[in-house]
């Protein structure tokens, strides 16, 4: 059998020299006084590093806290301080436009050329000895998720039984087609949550694995035909980005490799998931569920061409309640808040926050904002969000901290910040905005103003100036009434 490698911007590893670069940045680590417990920040793009990185945390028994690179000083300054993180692992160019953030305790491991006060390098690490010592019991990675309110909250995981800890290997395994002798591709940001399991997962097995840096559609292809991939887990923009290539571009890639497609992170609207089940055939599963639950139902093609607009049934291991206002289950058809659990999974907190934590639950099960409703076979519709939260491309973005942003710029009164359909990304923001009497501001002002203070995807698309917002009586924006016209017309408001 042809050896399994590890490919990223034109780099290739073996398995043996990827886990032996791993565990020469355990050594640096240690070095530096991590230890169990301890938290490592990643601020690295999609590259080998990061997936060695992540690695190098487990034998010490410390967690990796991959960041959003995308994110602005003020946001990164947030998870280190939140964390607790005592190094930051991260490409040499994105430090300038963090460097003042980041805290005076946390160390900086610098990843490529370029200058950075008082940091360690990795490529200096490579030069050393590889760690000898027995693992830790190692918890698994931090992810940061910006859940439905507030400042992104920390996703910590208690330590699982051994039995467990195989059962759940075993479903993700299951889920996803994953085993020693595949072939994948990676072509999301593993700073999420989704695809960061998903590669550690593919490395455990040994997976031959191409890490995109960034996805385009027809390099995907490329890949798929190159390196004869056949299972992959995607969202649903990168199949809009797909199905928008001309016909004949996709004809002239052999993807017959494929055997299976899994998708999650956002609602995928119907035509596209036909369209990609015409294309590639019954090859398309869904599952359903979020950072806090990992997946919860799981649908295949032919489950939701039976159902179309299913994100499919609980799993074995898996409840799934419909919750009304007044408290009560809901019965088939009716529509309310989605609580879920899988009990295969580690119980957690949110970092420094126990009170959240038990603010999503009812009865031992969790809710991520999602409203929908069981049919009378168990299969789960989501159909509207409970909170403001929007998922643009797979992202998460809560439209307070953008709000926050534009209040803070001279002439605002006050905003609304919600999200809209979008053929691409699924939703799109869009800003409703009250200016001071006699202020004039033009949209590329507000855009400009949160483009220079927050990422760049938290950018308004749409940005509508407003004599006066529509309010509740409490004074409150009826942020509804301006969302309503933007999704009528269309079976889903997410």
């Amino acid at each position: 059998m042809e050896e399994a490698r590890v490919r990223c911007g034109g780099e290739e590893v073996s398995y043996p020299e990827l886990f032996g670069a791993a565990l020469r940045a355990t050594a640096g680590l240690a070095a530096l006084g991590v230890g169990a417990g301890d938290r490592v920040g990643l601020l690295l793009r999609n590259s080998l590093e990061f997936l060695e990185a992540s690695i190098a945390t487990v034998p010490l028994g410390a967690s990796a806290v991959p960041i959003n690179w995308h994110w602005r000083g003020e946001e990164i300054a947030h998870v280190l301080t939140d964390s607790g993180a005592k190094t930051l692992v991260l490409h040499a160019d994105l430090w300038p436009g963090v460097a003042e953030h980041v805290p005076a305790d946390v160390t900086p491991v610098v990843v490529g050329a370029g200058e950075v006060p008082g940091a360690r390098s990795w490529s200096e690490w490579m030069k050393g000895e590889p760690w000898q010592q027995a693992p830790e019991t190692a918890p698994v990675s931090i992810i940061y998720t910006s859940g439905t309110t507030g400042k992104p909250k920390g996703v910590v995981r208690e330590q699982s039984s051994d039995e467990k800890r195989e059962a759940t290997r075993e479903l993700l395994a299951e889920l996803f087609q994953l085993e020693e002798g595949e072939r994948t591709v990676i072509p999301a940001p593993m700073y999420h949550t989704a695809p960061n399991v998903y590669a550690l997962a593919c490395a455990l097995l040994g997976m031959d694995m191409t890490i995109m840096e960034r996805f385009d559609a027809e390099e995907f292809l490329r890949i798929v035909e190159e390196q004869r991939v056949t299972v992959v887990q995607m969202v649903p923009t990168m199949f809009v980005r797909l199905l928008a290539l001309p016909d004949e571009v996709r004809r002239s890639y052999d993807v017959s490799s494929l055997r299976w497609i899994v998708h999650a992170a956002a609602p995928c609207p119907p035509d596209v998931k036909r369209a990609m089940i015409d294309w590639l055939g019954p090859i398309v599963a869904e599952y359903y569920g979020g950072t806090e639950t990992g997946p919860v139902t799981y649908c295949t093609s032919e489950e939701w061409l039976a159902k179309p607009g299913t994100v499919g049934r609980p799993l074995s291991d898996a409840r799934v309640k419909v919750i009304g206002e007044d408290g009560t289950e809901l019965g088939p058809g009716e529509s309310g808040e989605i609580y879920v659990w899988l009990d295969l999974f580690p119980n957690f907190t949110y970092e420094g926050d126990d009170d959240k934590r038990r603010a999503v639950e009812r009865d031992g099960l969790i809710s991520v904002g999602d409203v929908g409703y069981l049919d009378a076979e168990g299969f789960l519709f989501l159909n509207d969000r409970r909170s403001d939260m929007v998922i643009s491309g797979g992202v998460n973005i809560y439209p307070a901290e953008i709000e926050a942003c534009l209040l803070a710029l001279d002439g605002v009164r006050d905003c609304a910040v919600f999200g809209i359909p979008d053929e691409e990304f699924g939703e799109a923001l869009a800003a409703h905005v009250e200016l001071d009497d006699g202020c004039s501001l033009a949209e590329e002002d507000v855009r400009g103003h949160v483009r220079g203070h927050l990422a760049g995807y938290k950018t308004p698309k749409v940005v509508v100036f407003e004599d006066s917002l529509p309010r509740e009586d409490s004074g409150k924006i009826f942020k509804r009434r301006l969302r309503e016209p933007y999704w009528a017309g269309l079976e889903r408001a997410i």
